[in-house]
């Protein structure tokens, strides 16, 4: 049986324990298939695939195999009742380190963002009445983000190309755990859903859209099906798996996204200009938000520091939920949503794929500017691979 074929089926054996783990599938439908074993018998079928990954000449694919197939064995470990510990759950499972956040850097962003917040009053009624005045209206949503994507997908275009018949439809939906969601469909085809449980601000729609769809995950989902998938035959590059390495380069791309086709200034005159009259908000109040979020930058780790101190420490949620409000700054309803992320089973080590990828694309950016991008959307790359000097020098 061809490895891609091993490792599609053995992942639908683990998605029969662990709903999720597949994010998305577009390969053959019989390899699809729904089998129920037991995780111990699962656990060493991920070890045996794990050797016939490395008999694998191409070394590309096979270190992009290898961790992959580690995070399956990983998984099927954690499901077979196996202890392992909060920290090497998320290094079995993502390639990467947690992340802790030390609570005197926490208090300075605090600071930070209190002299940058208009008013006067307590920081976190000041930051509400912020949100609230550039909130986009829900039933405006989609109205303020059609040309927002059509400016992104023709800048995308321009610079790195889309594969012929890539598309995707956006829709609105509540009782969600996260803001946005890109669901890989195949036949470079997604579905990219906005929750509505809180409000959908103006000054983080560009940034949404872009993580989601132009040119985060539905332009790399659908470049790397188009090549690696359909030219290559790497058909294990049809399906998306959650808890896996390939997430932590998956978010990297798209928490970078924005800013690989624009500019932070392009971006700040865009919101308050053109986007701030066509949703019918005042560009000062836009202005103030985007001055504040700056301050905002110095508060990316308080979601990994409460998830350690969920899962690691073992503090009770009411104690991470008042972390959360103290240095988010959050209303509870924010907080609470928060901590419904962190306390997901597919989502409670997922929180560092964030952060960490985020840093390591930044890196490979900053190294190697937009042309660098473009190699990341379109080559397999294991985080580890990112962390090495050089990873995405060629072609």
């Amino acid at each position: 049986m061809d490895i891609a074929e091993r490792y599609i089926r053995l992942a639908h054996a683990l998605d029969v324990h662990a709903e999720g783990f597949i994010d998305g599938y577009g390969g053959p439908a019989e390899w699809a298939v729904r089998e129920r074993r037991e995780p111990a018998a699962l656990r060493d079928e991920a070890a045996e695939l794990l050797q016939a990954v490395a008999a694998e000449p191409d070394e590309v694919r096979r270190t992009w195999l290898q961790a992959q197939v580690r995070a399956l064995h990983t998984l099927a470990r954690l499901l077979s009742g196996e202890a392992i510990s909060y920290a090497d759950e998320v290094r079995g499972l993502y390639d990467i380190e947690p992340r802790r956040a030390e609570e005197a850097d926490l208090r300075a962003a605090l600071s930070q963002l209190d002299q940058a917040l208009p008013g006067s009053g307590p920081l976190l009624d000041r930051e509400e009445a912020l949100r609230a005045r550039v909130a986009v209206p829900r039933g405006d949503i989609l109205r303020v983000s059609a040309p927002i994507l059509a400016e992104l997908r023709a800048r995308v275009a321009a610079r790195y190309g889309l594969p012929q018949g890539e598309d995707f439809s956006i829709g609105l939906v509540q009782d969600r755990p996260w803001s946005g969601y890109n669901w890989p469909l195949g036949n470079l085809r997604s579905r990219i859903d906005i929750n509505t449980d809180l409000p959908v601000l103006l000054p983080a729609l560009p940034d949404l859209l872009a993580h989601e769809g132009y040119p985060g995950h539905h332009t790399e989902h659908a470049t790397k099906e188009a090549l690696l998938a359909r030219e290559k035959g790497w058909h294990e590059h049809h399906i998306q798996l959650i808890n896996a390495p390939e997430c932590v380069v998956s978010e990297g791309i798209a928490v970078n996204a924005l800013r690989a086709v624009m500019s932070r200034e392009e971006v700040e005159a865009w919101l308050t200009g053109e986007l701030a009259a066509l949703a019918g908000l005042d560009p000062d109040d836009v202005r103030a938000f985007l001055a504040a979020s700056h301050a905002r930058e110095g508060l990316r780790g308080v979601s990994g520091e409460a998830a350690m101190r969920l899962h690691a420490d073992g503090q009770s949620e009411a104690e991470v939920l008042d972390f959360l409000q103290a240095f988010t700054p959050a209303s509870e309803a924010r907080a609470r949503q928060s901590l419904r992320f962190l306390s997901q089973p597919t989502f409670r080590a997922y929180i560092f794929t964030y952060s960490v990828g985020g840093e390591l694309v930044r890196a490979v950016l900053d190294a190697g500017g937009p042309e660098a991008y473009g190699r990341l959307l379109r080559q397999p790359l294991t985080p580890g691979a990112l962390r090495a000097p050089g990873a995405v020098a060629g072609g």
